[in-house]
């Protein structure tokens, strides 16, 4: 891959990270202003729960389409581990098959729903759903488009990488 697209797909991550960051801080914040608001000043207030459901639903799924590396992703390391490359290989393939095809068919529907969502709202602050949800339609079209790549890798003969026991990780 050229340096040049290197250092601009570093630089969106980054941003990415930053992101996820200040989405994190901000659900912190309302969580804190609701333990607040309910246990010091005992009035309950509804909407810091709602923004903090919808900050939890993007972080997850932003961070896992633009944020989570694959060497982050839970595998079965013992079969994983115990693989040679061609072996990873071709499980990467495979498994990279079945999640473009499941993703894939799954997205015209997963489009049609969001959007017909657009009838429904929160109950406190009033945001459409399709708003809220349409984070889940990026988050499948990333993930297809990076099986996609992970596959391409696999079949040109790039192995993934083999389980490294030393390395923190799964708690193996």
């Amino acid at each position: 891959m050229p340096p040049r697209l290197l250092a601009i797909g570093g630089w969106l991550r980054r941003r990415a990270e930053n992101l996820l960051c200040l989405l994190l801080l901000a659900m912190f914040v309302v969580f804190t202003l609701q333990i607040i608001f309910r246990y010091a000043l005992n009035l309950s207030i509804g909407w810091t729960h709602e923004v903090s459901v919808a900050l939890w639903i993007w972080i997850v799924l932003f961070g896992s389409a633009f944020v989570v590396r694959e060497v982050d992703e839970i595998r079965f390391d013992l079969i994983w581990g115990g693989a040679g490359d061609k072996a990873r290989r071709i499980m990467q393939v495979i498994c990279a098959a079945a999640l473009i095809f499941l993703f894939g068919i799954s997205l015209p529907a997963v489009i049609d729903y969001v959007t017909f969502m657009k009838v429904e709202s929160t109950a406190y602050l009033k945001i459409r759903f399709d708003y809220l949800y349409s984070i889940y339609v990026v988050f499948a079209v990333a993930m297809i488009i990076r099986y996609l790549w992970l596959a391409v890798q696999a079949i040109r003969g790039t192995a993934p990488d083999a389980f490294d026991p030393t390395k923190a990780g799964s708690g193996v």
